[in-house]
């Protein structure tokens, strides 16, 4: 799909994987519409790439309605790559031997699994209303990440979470395969975001160095190519591709 011209739809925008991909498919020349949290940097990102800013919690049914609203007034939706999410770590039974909390285990959940579902469908409906270009109306790409495959102790809400959205993919590509929608995922390993960048630099660098090939972080521009490459390859569709160094994570 060329993407001139067409509205990219980039949730968690404002900052690391989201703001990589936001940089990478404006160079293509789409137009960006950068959907972030009212504390984020999302308006000036958003007037640096020469497109839109739309707070919205990503799990909240109305904000995200108006979003998709505001993007579809810059152009035709063709392309979400859905980057917001949390972490937050949780045992199914704390050290003391006390259940887990619930609250917690259903917010992550709401954020990142509800949050895909909601981003994903509302995006689709924008899309389904586009004339189809070359039989194809738009490319949805959402985030999981290797946890959701070998989740590690602590994990329970995140690894959980990200698992649905793997389950979630080939499902999507199949529902929205007569609309001409394509549907990928990216699962991430360790990569270089904000959220790592709050760790020491020896902590970091005993983190790279679990990474078979390279030995490093990922980057956040690496994801970004990498959603630009889904979203010009036509044929890429209902998949997960996981962007790791060939990281497997250890139960701890």
């Amino acid at each position: 799909m060329d993407v001139k011209g067409a509205v990219a739809i980039v949730t968690g925008g404002a900052s690391g994987l989201g703001l990589a991909t936001a940089k990478r498919l404006a160079a293509q020349g789409a137009r960006i519409m950068i959907v972030d949290l009212a504390t984020s940097n999302g308006e000036a990102m958003a007037k640096e790439l020469g497109g839109g800013f739309a707070v919205a919690d990503v799990a909240d049914e109305g904000q995200m309605q108006e979003a998709v609203a505001a993007a579809e007034k810059l152009g035709p939706v063709r392309v979400l790559v859905h980057c917001a999410g949390r972490g937050g770590a949780l045992r199914i039974l704390e050290k003391d031997g006390t259940p887990g909390s619930l609250a917690q285990y259903e917010a992550i959940i709401r954020v990142n699994l509800t949050g895909s579902f909601n981003a994903l469908r509302l995006a689709a409906a924008a899309m389904a209303r586009t004339d189809a270009v070359d039989g194809e109306r738009g490319v949805c790409i959402l985030t999981a990440s290797i946890a959701g495959y070998e989740g590690q102790i602590g994990q329970i809400p995140y690894a959980s979470s990200k698992a649905g959205v793997i389950g979630m993919t080939i499902v999507a590509a199949r529902d929205l395969a007569s609309k001409g929608i394509r549907v990928c995922t990216i699962a991430p390993g360790i990569m270089d975001t904000p959220m790592l960048q709050r760790l020491s630099d020896p902590v970091k660098q005993s983190l790279a160095q679990g990474v078979p090939n390279p030995h490093r972080l990922g980057l956040p521009e690496e994801y970004g190519r990498l959603a630009a490459h889904i979203v010009e390859n036509g044929y890429l569709n209902g998949e997960t591709i996981r962007l790791d160094g060939a990281l497997r994570m250890a139960p701890r």
